[in-house]
C-alpha cells in the first residue's frame, strides 16, 4: 500500500497562500486534480481537522474516487468552538508568537500529555515550524466551516475518529451532528485522553490501517 501525505493548498507550505472558495466545491476540484496528477483511480482518504473538510469536498464532487473516508477530529461537523478556554489558547500564539506560547497552545489544545504527545525531537521541530509560520507567513487561508445539511449529500463510507480532549471541535457535538446528517457513517471511535492533533496518535493510525486491511 502506498501512502501519500499531500500538503493542502493554501496552508503554511510552499503554495502561494491562497485557497479555493471554501464554501464551494473548488477544493473538491483541487483534490481530484491531485489524484489525477498521481495517476490514482481510487483511494482511501484520511483528513484531520481542515483536512477532514477537504475529504468531504472530494467526496461530494468525485465520490467514485474514494473507497472510504476517515475523518479525524474534522473541522466540518460543527463551528469552531468559541469557548473562552479554546479561544485563549488559540489566540495566545497568534498575538504573541514565540516558542513559549506556541508550546502552551500545543500542550493545552493539540496534545494531551502524557498519553498523547510527540517525541522531544518532533515537538521541537513542530514548535519551530509554528513560530516560523506565525512570524513569516501571511495567512490568506479561508477557515473550515460547519457543513450542516450538506453533510447528507456525502455518500462515501465514512469512519469518524475523535479525541475526547479536542478543544477546537469538542467531540460529542461532532459525533451528534455526524449521526444526524451522515447516512454513510459506518463507525465512530473515540480515543480517550487524545487532543485535537489526533493524526499523530498511533492508535488512531493503527485503526485506519486495520480497517483498510479488513476491507
Amino acid at each position: 500500500m502506498k501512502i501519500y501525505m499531500v500538503e493542502t493548498n493554501g496552508l503554511p507550505n510552499l503554495s502561494e497562500g491562497n485557497t479555493p472558495e471554501i464554501h464551494s466545491l473548488e477544493y473538491g476540484c483541487w483534490a481530484t486534480e491531485v489524484l489525477n496528477g498521481l495517476n490514482i483511480e481510487t483511494a482511501y482518504v484520511a483528513g484531520a481537522s481542515f483536512g477532514g473538510l477537504i475529504c468531504m469536498k472530494l467526496g461530494l464532487l468525485s465520490p467514485e474516487r474514494i473507497k472510504a473516508a476517515f475523518l479525524l477530529n474534522p473541522g466540518c461537523l460543527q463551528p469552531f468552538s468559541l469557548r473562552l478556554k479554546n479561544l485563549y489558547y488559540n489566540l495566545l500564539p497568534i498575538l504573541r508568537p514565540n516558542e513559549t506560547n506556541v508550546l502552551t497552545f500545543l500542550e493545552q489544545a493539540v496534545f494531551c500529555k502524557p498519553n498523547h504527545q510527540l517525541s522531544p525531537t518532533a515537538e521541537k521541530m513542530l514548535v519551530d515550524y509554528e513560530v516560523f509560520a506565525l512570524t513569516r507567513y501571511k495567512d490568506n487561508t479561508q477557515k473550515p466551516y460547519y457543513m450542516d445539511r450538506q453533510l447528507a449529500q456525502f455518500t462515501v463510507d465514512t469512519f469518524l475518529l475523535e479525541g475526547d480532549q479536542d478543544l477546537l471541535f469538542p467531540h460529542q457535538k461532532s459525533i451528534d451532528n455526524a449521526r444526524k446528517h451522515m447516512k454513510s457513517l459506518k463507525q465512530v471511535v473515540v480515543f480517550p485522553k487524545v487532543g485535537h492533533g489526533i493524526e499523530t496518535y498511533d492508535k488512531a493510525l493503527n485503526f485506519i490501517g486495520k480497517t483498510i486491511q479488513k476491507s
